[in-house]
């Protein structure tokens, strides 16, 4: 069909063979394809890294806060605020200092917190998709903690959810000795078969962790020599006695870090969640998982269990400048910090020399490397990834984290296929329209006809350049706009002609027929068009998105219009007539 190559020209189509977008507008989302996501923050989990002196009662009624917010009208800090009033328990106990007390400053104080969360989340959310290099995205406020974002022409969506939900919480955490961190493990060992009605006093745990899945464990790591399978017991009865060990490998020779298949991820979760289990854990102490798996021989994923102080030594707040760099041929992300970071880690990483520091990212810890001497220039390293992700994880490190965490609720693809569609059904109707009318008008009113399609067609032409001067981007809602600030022109450009004919019935020159036409013609030209631009007006403030686009191309359609068919054909008119040309109205 004819319109296909049209199409192409113009950039709307994703056919191999397309000639590039010829227009001097940027195309929306709905005409590239592209991603559409509605992400909403997670202020509760604000709540909860705000709060200090943290116990058991306080983490039960932040479960009860999210679960009502979830359902509620309610902002959510009422929410806490009832909760904790309800129990007779001060805010002040949790998010106070020595400076404040009174739980109505706390209250406020959570509540600008609350409301600019999202404000700050907007303004990052922009500048990670800014340097992630994507053209005219679409991003607003929607509600109180929702952010929708449209995204025209990205394809990697995986990269694009990581982009956008990545924390960037960057934390740098001293690991636990390897004493303290082999005794929790064994009391967490011990404490789980006690609750299964096992006494481990008499068995040797670490002897007896000849499971199964180890197998699978000792294609990461040699442990053939500490793993003596008992000849006296059974598998199952040496699960009942060391059930943690019987999912998770325990440290080895003085190492920091345990491993667990990716199959008992989950259960090793439920198990450090047991109140039961929780009340061994030392009170400093943090877990924390590999950021990625590591690979054994027999394709199945292991994941490293940390164990960390609880409270970060250094965070990404000191990050001033991350770029992607190659160390033995694999991407590695350097960290520059600032003047006051340099200091910090300087000092922290003096103080610990020999020992391991953690570079924990949105709770995943991407190395742990041992620190052979002190790091004087504030320089600091992340590896373990490929290049794509080295480049995401330069873009969040260098935009700042969020200031809480964000959820991806809702994600819609445009395909380029659907896209595709729309822009040959819109560019056929608004080609038949454009063809018909100019017929219409040359049959109809002759050579003043032939002016009004002279107008008709500038006044497309200057649309598209001032919408391009607006940096606007051109959407099917944006279209249809324009398909009807074509229709207002051509109205303008036949009251006018009728006008005219009106005078020429009089028995006037045709000169002044025509003065007289476009003098009377005016008024109503400038009523309609004028209530037609404060609707659009409106429109542009009050609506969103593709409601804007339509309002947009609608409102510059109409004051174009105005400029082409009041004043360009009449001194068009007036130039022909003045070189004694005769003009046919029809």
């Amino acid at each position: 069909m004819f319109w296909n190559p049209i199409s192409r020209a113009m950039g709307l189509s994703d056919d191999a063979t397309s000639y590039g977008n010829i227009l001097p507008v940027k195309l929306g989302l709905d005409l590239q394809g592209g991603m559409r996501v509605v992400l909403e923050v997670d202020i509760i989990k604000m709540f909860d890294d705000l709060a200090k002196n943290k116990d058991q009662n306080f983490e039960h009624t932040l479960v009860k806060v999210r679960n009502e917010a979830r359902t509620s009208t309610e902002d959510a800090v009422s929410i806490l605020q009832r909760n904790f009033s309800e129990q007779n328990i001060r805010l002040a106990v949790y998010y106070g200092d020595l400076q404040e007390q009174n739980d109505d400053a706390i209250i406020s104080k959570l509540q600008t917190e609350a409301t600019t969360a999202i404000d700050r989340a907007i303004e990052i959310v922009r500048n990670r998709v800014d340097q992630y290099g994507v053209s005219e995205p679409t991003i607003q406020k929607q509600g109180s903690t929702r952010i929708i974002v449209e995204l025209p022409g990205v394809k990697n969506q995986s990269q694009v959810r990581t982009l956008l939900q990545g924390t960037a919480l960057l934390e740098f955490k001293l690991l636990k000795d390897p004493e303290i961190v082999s005794k929790t493990f064994e009391a967490i060992n011990g404490t789980l078969a006690k609750l299964h009605g096992i006494d481990t006093s008499t068995t040797t745990a670490t002897s007896d962790t000849s499971m199964k899945q180890q197998d699978s464990l000792e294609t990461k790591t040699d442990t053939s020599s500490s793993i003596t399978p008992s000849q006296t017991k059974s598998d199952e009865q040496l699960r009942k006695e060391n059930p943690f060990y019987a999912i998770v490998q325990p440290p080895q020779q003085g190492g920091q870090e345990g491993y667990v298949l990716e199959e008992h991820r989950d259960s090793v979760i439920k198990i450090l969640s047991l109140s039961e289990i929780q009340k061994i854990i030392p009170a400093d102490v943090q877990f924390h998982w590999a950021a990625k798996p590591i690979i054994a021989e027999n394709e199945k994923k292991i994941y490293a269990l940390f164990m960390t102080r609880k409270e970060p030594e250094l965070t990404g707040g000191v990050i001033e400048n991350a770029k992607v760099d190659f160390v033995l041929n694999q991407p590695v992300v350097n960290m520059e910090m600032n003047s006051e970071g340099a200091r910090e880690w300087a000092r922290i990483t003096g103080a610990n020399i020999d020992k391991r520091i953690a570079i924990v990212l949105d709770k995943g810890v991407y190395s742990a490397p041992v620190v052979r001497s002190k790091i004087p220039n504030g320089m600091s390293q992340i590896e373990g990834m490929d290049v794509a992700e080295a480049n995401i994880l330069q873009i969040v490190l260098k935009a700042g984290a969020l200031p809480a965490p964000v959820d991806i609720i809702e994600q819609q693809s445009v395909g380029a296929s659907l896209g595709s569609d729309s822009i040959q059904k819109g560019l056929l109707a608004s080609l038949l329209a454009f063809v018909l009318t100019i017929l219409f008008m040359i049959v109809y009113y002759n050579f003043s006809g032939v002016v009004a399609n002279i107008a008709i067609i500038l006044n497309l032409i200057f649309l598209i350049v001032i919408l391009a001067g607006f940096q606007g981007v051109l959407t099917l809602p944006g279209i249809a706009g324009i398909i009807l600030s074509m229709a207002v022109a051509v109205d303008a450009n036949v009251l006018i002609n009728e006008r005219v004919h009106e005078e020429l019935a009089t028995g006037k020159t045709t000169r002044a027929a025509v003065d007289a036409g476009y003098k009377k013609a005016f008024t109503a030209i400038f009523d309609s068009n004028i209530t037609t631009f404060i609707t659009g007006v409106i429109l542009y403030q009050f609506g969103s998105g593709p409601i804007q686009g339509f309002a947009l191309t609608l409102m510059i359609g109409i004051v174009v219009s105005m400029v082409t068919a009041i004043w360009v054909t009449h001194i068009m008119f007036n130039y022909i007539m003045s070189n004694g040309k005769t003009v046919n109205f029809g």
